[in-house]
Parts: structure tokens; sequence; C-alpha cells
């Protein structure tokens, strides 16, 4: 059975076209930079490969593309959209009602469009990616799998805000956290590394969008973002976490309208607003070269993390390993050196040598006299997401 998986991202598209159940990837691909005018198109298959630099307004040119590529005469790896049975969709936000894989309907439609103030980033991606997979591969079966649902473990004293209770019974207010399906993916690939019965692991998943889960024993026990995608680490354009007094303040005092601050807060702030720009490589080698903006919004960012290390520590009373995971996650050496620098309280010793490799699978970059492991895993979501979506079916 062929199955594509479309990860769309806050402004990437990740696509992998899989033969299940041998988990066979007969291509893959990324867009990335959507909404830049050097966005990026990558795709590859057993035997060909391109890369082309365009401009994509939006997910879906990217997705258009996506499926141009497919069917190309030349390049491409199907003859007809029917040969496609299924699509698996990765969704963020699931609210209370998705917790588990669930097979596309209206109704799901209408419920995931429901939340889009939750995740406004990700959510109108997510299913701008479904409606044009089903009017392209209209014989297939839609399934959608959420980022929340391998959070729903997380415990009453984690999950619940101290506001009036009436708020988590009445209307479902809580943390739900997200990037499950990666969390879920890496930290089962730590475990076998771990070769441990009962594990103490964070996972740090860092792309322009950044999380942090605490797992202990495979199960999540809190999570760095909440009931929508903007608190935690310091993001590509989000804020992280912020006093929530400044939004009053922005608007009582300053005058800005709330529909600005929010806006603002998702879209104006992290990274880009720290630095101008949203890509850590940019701002990697603009600090290089001396900027002083950003290399202070590195510093913040790495520092940010290091107070959720701690947290999560305490939270789980110990650790035995922190995982790195996705975009900057697996490929920023710099980013890595500075979270695991000064960090010999907690166990986390680096071996700088080991961390400037790229690897393509799962590295230990820890010294050999570190007592927590730290390791770089990529993730690999549309793996996961083809799984779930096979197993449904």
């Amino acid at each position: 059975m062929k199955i594509l998986v479309i990860n769309s991202g806050s402004s990437s598209i990740k696509y992998q076209l899989f033969s299940m159940p041998e988990q066979d990837v007969i291509c893959h691909g990324l867009i990335e930079r959507i909404g830049l005018s050097d966005s990026a198109i990558h795709y590859a298959s057993k035997t060909e490969k391109i890369e082309e630099v365009t401009t994509l307004n939006n997910h879906k040119e990217g997705l258009e593309r996506v499926v141009n590529l497919l069917l190309d005469d030349k390049i491409g790896v199907i003859k007809s959209t029917e040969e496609i049975k299924a699509v698996g969709h990765r969704v963020v936000h699931g609210g209370s009602t998705f917790t588990n894989t669930v097979e596309v309907t209206k109704k799901v439609k209408d419920k995931i469009k429901e939340l889009f103030s939750l995740a406004p980033l990700h959510n109108p991606a997510n299913l701008e990616g479904i409606n044009v997979a089903e009017a392209i591969f209209s014989a297939a079966k839609q399934i959608a799998v959420f980022d929340t649902a391998f959070h729903q473990t997380i415990p009453v004293i984690a999950h619940k805000y101290a506001i009036p209770n009436k708020f988590l019974v009445e209307n479902n207010i809580r943390l739900y956290g997200f990037h499950g399906t990666s969390h879920k993916y890496v930290s089962e690939l730590a475990n076998e590394y771990l070769k441990k019965e009962k594990s103490k692991i964070i996972t740090i998943h860092l792309g322009n969008g950044c999380s942090m889960t605490a797992i202990k024993n495979g199960i999540s026990i809190d999570h760095s973002l909440g009931f929508g995608p903007v608190t935690g680490l310091i993001m590509g354009s989000r804020s992280g976490d912020i006093d929530h007094s400044l939004i009053f303040y922005l608007i009582n005092e300053l005058g800005y309208k709330i529909d600005d601050v929010y806006t603002m807060l998702q879209e104006e702030s992290g990274m880009l607003g720290l630095t101008g720009y949203s890509d850590l490589r940019d701002i990697e080698k603009e600090a290089s070269l001396g900027n002083v903006a950003c290399k202070l919004a590195l510093d913040m960012n790495a520092y940010r993390i290091k107070k959720y290390i701690g947290s999560y520590v305490a939270a789980m009373n110990g650790l035995d390993a922190i995982v790195f995971t996705a975009g900057i996650g697996e490929n920023s050496s710099m980013i890595r050196n500075l979270v695991c620098t000064e960090m010999e309280t907690f166990g986390i010793a680096l071996d700088k040598n080991k961390n400037d490799i790229r690897a393509k699978e799962l590295i230990d970059v820890s010294l050999d006299s570190s007592k927590v492991k730290i390791l770089v895993i990529p993730t690999n979501e549309e793996l996961e997401i083809a799984k779930q979506s096979f197993n449904l079916l």
C-alpha cells in the first residue's frame, strides 16, 4: 500500500511516499522558507534528486509543486494519483476532541478549523494540506495524526492551570502540548539506545517551532508548550514565555489593539523580533560576523532551554539522556554547544569533536565521562504518521 505523508509546518512542508507495511521510502522531500523570495524545493527518489530555489507564497503553492513532482513524466514515482491509497496528515492541535489517529471527515475538518485560534501558524496549513490532498487524491483515505495525542498522559498536576476550576471542567482549558509525533518517535529510539527498562529523558525539538518534553518510562509527563503553541522556548517568530501582564500593558497603556498584540507574539517575536531574521542559519552566520543582536539572541535561546532542562530534572528526580532533534536540533552544533556548556552539575558533558559530526542517524555526542547521554536523533515524523495511518486502516 502506498501512503503519502504530508507534514505542513509553519514555514515548511516535509513529504514522504511510503510502501507499507515494508516502511520502504519511495521518495521524500522538503519545501522550506515558504513565504520568502528564496523558497527551497528538495525532492529525492531512489534514482533522481533535484533542488530548486523559487518563490512560494503559501502552503497551497508548495503542495501543488509536490504533486507535480510526484507525477512528473521524467522524475516522478507514480503514474496516477489513484496509486496513493492513503494520505497521512500531521495536524498540530486536536484539542480535547482528538486523542487518537482518525480518518478525516467533514466533522473532523470542521473541528480542526475551530481550533485555528489555538494553533494559528499550523492548523490552517494542516487543513490546507488536507483540502488540497482531497481534491488531488480523491480515491485515497485522508488520515489525521495529531501532535497533541502523545501528551494526553501528562498528569493533572502538570496540565492544569491555576485558574478557576470551571475553565478545565467546562471549557477543557489545559496544557495540551505539541510536536508529539516527533517527541514520541525520538524518545522510543533513545530508549532502545539506552537499553533501560526505566528511563528519564528530555527531548528537545528545535525548529521554527520549538518544544521540550519530560518523558519518564516512555510516557510524556510535562511539556513546554501549553494551551497553544506559543509558550516555552524562544522560537523562530513566537515569543515563548513572557509575563502575561505585558499583554495588558501593551493594550491598556500603550494603546495596542488586541489583534496586533496577538500577531506580534505569534509572527513578529522570537528570534525574528530579536534579530530581524527568522532562520537560525542566517542568525548564526550574522553572529559569526560580529552581529551583537544575533549573538545575544543565540545566548538567550540556549539559556531558556537550560532553564527547562533544570525544571524537568527536578520533575523527574533525575536524568538519563537529553535528545536534540528537528532541523535546528539536528544541524546546529552551535546551539547544542551553548546549551550543554556549564551543565556539569546535571551530569551533562559534551564532546565538542563529536558534536561537529553531521549524521543521518542517532549519534551520541557526550563525553565518555558524562553521566547523562547527549543524543542527536533525526526525527522522522513522516514515518511515525505512516505507521499510524497504516495501523488505522
